[in-house]
């Protein structure tokens, strides 16, 4: 569960930017922003990976498996998206295998509690997958109107019927693939929410993940701000060896509060909700 004793004053680093206004959070909007990869953290697999059911024998061929580089994700995606088009895979098919992905355990309870508190959450999506995979499955799960942005590779299907995927971003991040670095999107994101809020930051902010592209922006969190790692996935791997003095990455400012099931988030949330 959460620590109860959160330090005063500005509660992050990053919410800290500009000088907090005087008025109450509430006039402003929600006091929490909180913060959701997609694979693997709402979804159980690697919509990716779902998506090559789709594919004539339900796999891609060696060849195109053999192309991948590591660092070259995305690109790798388009081209097993052109191939699904050449094997005739057209929406419909791609809409249904996204569709039949399950959610994490307690994903549901997570939204419930989103949904029974939206004066308080502000809620986001920060994933490498890609807008169409996103969307399509939150719709399908009646859950895309809680989420204020979904921040991904954009995606789209052109005249001919295929889905075509287009980088993120260019950075400089070093630490990142080269479509996207995480940390760079929600510092933007924070210093443009805090000046259309007038002034006001959020009291704190939440990061949900699962993954190794996930460490990046928890780093820029600050000691009143919440991680939570997929408990035994590879951001809780890197987080612990960073927090023992190795792996390369710095130990994280942020409380840690590792989760197996969306439902050790709301038990945390509900502590956080009750402090203030």
């Amino acid at each position: 569960s959460c620590k109860h004793h959160l330090p005063p004053g500005p509660r992050s680093a990053l919410t800290a930017m500009a000088a907090p206004s005087t008025a109450p959070a509430a006039a402003n909007g929600q006091r929490f922003l909180i913060l959701f990869d997609f694979d693997e953290t709402m979804i159980a697999e690697n919509s990716d990976d779902a998506v090559v059911r789709a594919a004539p024998g339900q796999r891609l061929p060696d060849w195109l498996v053999a192309a991948y580089r590591e660092g070259h994700y995305n690109e790798h995606m388009q081209r097993v998206l052109s191939h699904l088009a050449q094997q005739g895979v057209g929406e419909d098919a791609i809409r249904a295998a996204l569709e039949k992905i399950p959610p994490t355990p307690g994903l549901a309870a997570l939204f419930q509690f989103l949904r029974a508190h939206p004066h308080d959450y502000e809620a986001v999506v920060v994933s490498d997958a890609n807008t169409y995979f996103i969307e399509t499955w939150l719709r399908r799960f009646g859950a895309l109107p809680l989420f204020r942005r979904v921040f991904s590779n954009p995606a789209g299907f052109d005249a001919a019927g295929r889905l075509v995927l287009r980088p993120f971003h260019a950075h400089a991040c070093a630490r990142c693939p080269d479509n996207m670095c995480k940390q760079v999107i929600l510092r933007e994101y924070l210093a443009r929410r805090q000046e259309e809020r007038g002034g006001q930051a959020f009291q704190q902010v939440l990061y949900v993940g699962d993954g190794a592209n996930d460490v990046c922006p928890s780093l820029a969190l600050g000691p009143g701000d919440v991680v939570f790692p997929r408990r035994d996935f590879p951001m809780h791997r890197l987080i612990e060896a960073a927090a023992g003095g190795g792996g390369g990455t710095a130990p994280l400012k942020a409380q840690v509060v590792p989760w197996s099931s969306g439902e050790d988030v709301v038990a945390c949330l509900q502590t956080l909700g009750k402090e203030r």
